[in-house]
This record gives structure tokens, C-alpha cells and sequence, in this order.
């Protein structure tokens, strides 16, 4: 999981990058620099979603250990 998030998070910055030369070079000529960003917002979203998603299945594993844990203690 952090390889992935390490890689979106570089695509993501490269995103940001070419944005930032489309607005020197095009002179507002184009809409690439839209197009970029756009896909800046989607990838951001898209690791937030997946990093959310990840916790919430690591959270509810972790719980189950607690709770099987305490069912230990409390059988012993």
C-alpha cells in the first residue's frame, strides 16, 4: 500500500508540473492546463478514497484481534 500511494502521490505531482508548464507555454490558448489539473483532483480524490477505504479494513482487523484478545483474558 505505501508503493502505491507513493506512486499516485509522484503522478499526482507530475500532474500538478505539467499544469504549471501549460500555463507558461499556452499563453491561455489551450485547455490543457485544465485537462491537467482535473486529473490532479481526480488521482488526489481517487488516493483519498483508497487510503480511507485501507484504514477502515486495517481498523476493523485490528478490533477483531482486541476483541478475540479480551475474550481470552476473560475465558482464562
Amino acid at each position: 500500500m505505501k508503493i502505491f500511494a507513493a506512486v499516485l502521490f509522484l503522478l499526482i505531482l507530475y500532474s500538478l508540473g505539467s499544469a504549471l508548464y501549460y500555463m507558461y507555454n499556452d499563453k491561455g490558448n489551450s485547455t490543457r492546463m485544465v485537462r491537467s489539473l482535473s486529473i490532479r483532483i481526480g488521482l488526489s480524490l481517487f488516493l483519498f478514497i483508497v487510503m480511507m477505504i485501507w484504514y477502515r479494513l486495517n481498523m476493523d482487523t485490528d478490533c477483531l484481534d482486541m476483541a478475540a484478545d479480551c475474550l481470552d483474558m476473560v475465558t482464562d
